[in-house]
């Protein structure tokens, strides 16, 4: 229960987060901020970017094309999509799509903190170039930053406020949506959580 609590609060925060830019986008849209789904256990937790228009609708993350794909991905390791937990770091709807802000990454990010310390997953996957270059500066892996076509599918140790944490890089599902080709490289590259909850 007091996950939940804690979950909820983090909830109702952002849905009264008029410091955020977005704020006003999202209110005047009729739109959803979208917190978070899942599994408050999970053992792996997913960080995306930022919803898109099917998500601040629903207020539920990857629920389009991309998010199907995603829940293909994850049944393919064994698991089921309630088992994890899936997220983004900024979590209302940035206009058009575009990709957020470092100033909206900023403004966002200490709720992923805190939802990463009240789930406190063993492995963390960060879905895309933003997601994984603000959760590896967060765990001090700043040196081993690198374009995300040369680090996608690697594995990285780190220490989180409650112990170790792997953080695994991996593509977006979305890019699968315009490149084929990607299909095949993220279900390579989800066989390395598998490696990563067996242990």
């Amino acid at each position: 229960m007091v996950k939940y609590d804690e979950m909820k609060k983090i909830r109702d925060e952002l849905l009264a987060f008029t410091a955020s830019l977005l704020y006003e986008y999202r209110t005047t849209n009729n739109y959803f901020p979208v917190a978070g789904e899942g599994s408050h256990d999970a053992s792996i937790m997913f960080v995306g970017e930022a919803p898109g228009k099917t998500e601040a609708m629903t207020g539920k993350p990857f629920c389009g094309a991309a998010g199907k794909f995603l829940t293909d991905l994850v049944e393919s390791i064994g698991l089921k999509r309630p088992d994890v937990y899936i997220t983004n770091i900024v979590k209302d709807r940035p206009p058009e799509n575009r990709d957020p802000t470092p100033e909206e990454i900023e403004l966002y990010a200490p709720f992923l903190v805190r939802q990463i310390d009240i789930i406190q997953p063993k492995v963390i996957a960060t879905l895309g170039r933003h997601s994984m270059g603000y959760v590896m500066k967060h765990f001090d892996l700043d040196l081993e930053l690198e374009p995300i076509s040369r680090i996608h599918g690697k594995a990285f140790e780190a220490t989180a406020s409650y112990g170790p944490v792997t953080i695994v890089t991996l593509y977006h599902p979305a890019a699968a949506l315009y490149n084929g080709g990607m299909r095949d490289t993220l279900k390579e590259d989800f066989k390395v959580l598998k490696k990563c909850i067996k242990k």
